[in-house]
């Protein structure tokens, strides 16, 4: 009776870790991004101050793109961590760019966020698709261009500030392994930059996407 017993309880303890066994996701992403006007304070470069009324514009499908890569460790059905990388990307307009007496303003080679993430998923045995909503914090590391017409000009990758993003979305399951996903992803980046030439350049960036990706579990 006590084999038995203690048999029943490995059994249990196995069949127990079996259903809460840690699952890995690697994800990838391309989507649809913008970014609203932001004010834009260069102090200091080329002798001179600047505050400009930036218009961006998001560009996602130009070279480079817009894209993004995400790995994630679900603990268990519910919860999960991870990190991320989404090569965003900002372009000065050309009205901002004549009023402001500018050749370049953007981060079009990325506003780049590098972030670690938490999840929350909402599974259904019965269901293939899987909201699940997320957060994450992590620095902010864009490729920093700007030159006014007659300046130095910038052209370089800096750790700026710190940025925070918020996901939501939902998730299809092709099958054990690879499934697809729809998400909403925004992006707040606190940004500061050392400009060629002395001074610096601030700007606070909010990006907006529409992603769509895939992931493959193991």
């Amino acid at each position: 009776m006590i084999r038995t017993t203690t048999a029943s309880i490995a059994l249990t303890a196995a069949m127990a870790m079996s259903t809460s066994a840690a699952e890995f996701e690697i994800s990838a992403y391309t989507g649809f991004q913008t970014a609203p006007h932001s004010r834009v304070d260069v102090v200091g470069n080329n002798g001179g101050n600047k505050s400009i009324g930036a218009g961006w514009e998001g560009r996602s499908f130009e070279m480079p793109p817009y894209y993004g890569l995400r790995g994630t460790w679900w603990i268990n059905d519910k919860w999960g961590v991870g990190a991320e990388f989404n090569h965003a990307k900002v372009y000065a307009d050309a009205s901002t760019l004549t009023a402001n007496s500018l050749s370049v303003l953007e981060f079009s080679d990325g506003i780049n966020y590098l972030t670690v993430n938490g999840w929350r998923r909402w599974q259904n045995p019965n269901s293939r698709w899987t909201p699940y909503a997320g957060a994450g914090i992590g620095l902010s590391i864009p490729h920093v261009e700007y030159q006014a017409t007659s300046g130095s000009q910038t052209y370089e990758y800096q750790v700026t500030g710190a940025v925070v993003q918020l996901v939501g979305g939902v998730s299809y399951a092709i099958n054990d392994t690879w499934s697809l996903y729809g998400e909403y992803k925004g992006a707040y980046s606190m940004n500061k930059a050392d400009l060629v030439g002395g001074g610096t350049l601030e700007t606070n960036i909010i990006t907006n996407a529409l992603n769509v990706g895939v992931s493959y579990s193991f």
